[in-house]
């Protein structure tokens, strides 16, 4: 048979030998530029001769066209040649494709600027610490004006501090000295205070014994303090029952100190507290107990309560008279109850009146207190038993540096022949010490910066004293300095000379008061300080 044409371009031609014909043939790969494979060396042999590589095909254009014509023009081999040549097998190549026009996406950059660089065709700009900086600055300053912004109009809208009145002057006068030495009884307890300045000192083992009608101190305390009078006002009336008409009875024909009463009989408050604090009425004590309390058991219960509030550690009440021996206090406490007692106006009327006149006496009814009027004493209450001896919690006022001072003081358990009397002069002697004790010392001169007006955000105004200041005490002891605003608040606008508070001197009774104002006007805080401030 006829030999198989050579392979035009994009076919491959195989030869194979054929069995004991001629030698082994390597197999070759006919190019696909269309030029003639060429077969073993028998078959080149009876070859003509080559023809001339064709030219490369024009990519775009087919080739096969080109290689069937090259292979129509080629002579016919020999039948001998074809007898001896290999066997060809061709494989046909897929035509390659057109190559389309639409170029492929570029790979996705790494970052924002390599992005930038691939659609311009410019490098990015080289990192350096100055770029990096700039960088981060265009990114955080708007964040930061904001929260600039933010900051500032959540310190216009917090609320302003309120403003205060603080002390800058010594806050304690210190009297130069040796504390001075009083007249001590010889027997029993004693203390001596000034009210609100503080102690002369205590006598005695201030362990606690009967008080006797001392304790009707307690009595009128509580009734003034759970029905207030005012200066001047009676009360409402107490109807007597028929207790209290028995407990005169009784207590007349036993010694007892008591005012006459009858059942249905009317008195008012103001009345039955003249009853009980002059002439020392045990039946009124009672009585008033029952129409404060509803029971003389209640009453007591409450008098303790009471005197546990004021402080007295050592005072136990089992009646509201004192007549029981189991009503027992001491010296110092009873000088704290004296303090309380006082400061009520319509307490200290009562105990320095020196007599009253009640329907069915034909002559007056006497103060057992036997020095009343005496070195300036203005009270208090008396007490006598033959369980407590005489007993006697007195006060006295004393006019000095411009002050009313109160000498508060009690004597327990003193005897003699005259045991009432014993008391009241052990009680004089301790009045005069006292009050040749006190002296007074000007600490602050008219006009004289003692403290500020502080805003709260550290604008600061002065103020002054509006005259002079005397402290008063005694030898060895200090007085305390207080300044306080008017009403509890200070303004947060105020003019020049403007009151805004009071300077005390001392406490209680005979303490000093006097106004302080301002050196300069105040006002609202500024913008800047209300913008700047932290807290």
């Amino acid at each position: 048979s006829e030999p198989k044409a050579a392979s035009a371009a994009g076919v491959t031609t195989d030869l194979k030998p054929v069995a004991g014909r001629g030698p082994k043939a390597e197999p070759t790969s006919a190019p696909t530029t269309g030029e003639k494979p060429v077969a073993g060396p028998g078959a080149q042999a009876g070859a003509k001769a080559a023809p001339a590589p064709a030219a490369k095909p024009d990519l775009g254009k087919s080739s096969p066209p080109a290689a069937a014509s090259a292979a129509a023009s080629a002579p016919p081999e020999p039948a001998a040649q074809r007898s001896s040549s290999a066997t060809v097998t061709t494989t046909t190549v897929p035509p390659v494709p057109e190559p389309t026009k639409q170029q492929p996406l570029p790979p996705e950059p790494a970052n924002p600027l390599r992005l930038l660089a691939d659609l311009t065709n410019t490098p990015p700009p080289p990192q350096t610490p100055l770029r990096q900086t700039l960088r981060r600055f265009k990114i955080w300053t708007p964040l930061v004006l904001l929260l600039l912004i933010l900051f500032g109009v959540a310190q216009m809208l917090r609320p302003l501090p309120e403003p205060s009145l603080d002390l800058t002057a010594a806050d304690t006068y210190a009297f130069k000295g040796s504390k001075p030495e009083m007249p001590w009884p010889s027997g029993g307890q004693a203390a001596v205070d000034i009210a609100g300045l503080g102690s002369l000192g205590r006598f005695g083992d201030n362990k606690p014994r009967p008080i006797a009608s001392v304790t009707k101190t307690m009595t009128a305390y509580l009734i003034l303090k759970d029905h207030p009078l005012k200066p001047g006002e009676k009360g409402p009336r107490i109807t007597a029952d028929q207790k209290a008409q028995e407990d005169y009875e009784k207590g007349s024909a036993e010694k007892e100190s008591v005012i006459k009463i009858e059942k249905g009989q009317q008195l008012t408050e103001f009345e039955a507290l003249e009853d009980l604090m002059i002439p020392s009425a045990n039946n009124v004590a009672r009585l008033l107990a029952r129409w404060d309390s509803g029971s003389e058991k209640a009453f007591a219960a409450k008098m303790n309560k009471a005197a546990k509030e004021l402080g007295l550690t050592h005072t136990t009440y089992t009646d509201p008279s004192g007549l029981d021996a189991t009503t027992v206090s001491t010296a110092a406490d009873q000088v704290k109850l004296g303090q309380a007692a006082m400061e009520n106006p319509v307490f200290r009327q009562i105990v320095r009146t020196g007599q009253i006149n009640r329907p069915g006496y034909s002559s007056p009814i006497f103060n057992h207190n036997l020095i009343l009027n005496q070195e300036g004493v203005i009270g208090l209450k008396t007490g006598n038993s033959t369980a407590a001896g005489a007993n006697f919690l007195f006060a006295a006022e004393k006019k000095i540096g411009g002050t009313t001072q109160l000498v508060i003081g009690a004597v327990l358990g003193q005897r003699g022949s005259v045991p009432g009397q014993t008391a009241a002069n052990a009680a004089k002697k301790l009045v005069i010490a006292a009050q040749d004790a006190l002296t007074s010392k000007q600490v602050i001169k008219k006009g004289q910066v003692v403290g500020h007006v502080d805003d709260g955000l550290g604008t600061t105004t002065p103020v002054v004293a509006t005259k002079d200041v005397k402290a008063v005490g005694w030898a060895g002891t200090e007085v305390k300095l207080n300044l306080k605003a008017t009403d509890g608040t200070v303004p947060q606008k105020s003019a020049k000379g403007d009151k805004v508070g009071t300077l005390t001197i001392g406490s209680g009774i005979g303490q000093v008061k006097v106004p302080v104002t301002l050196t300069a006007a105040t006002d609202e805080p500024s913008f800047g300080a209300r913008l700047t401030r932290l807290l």
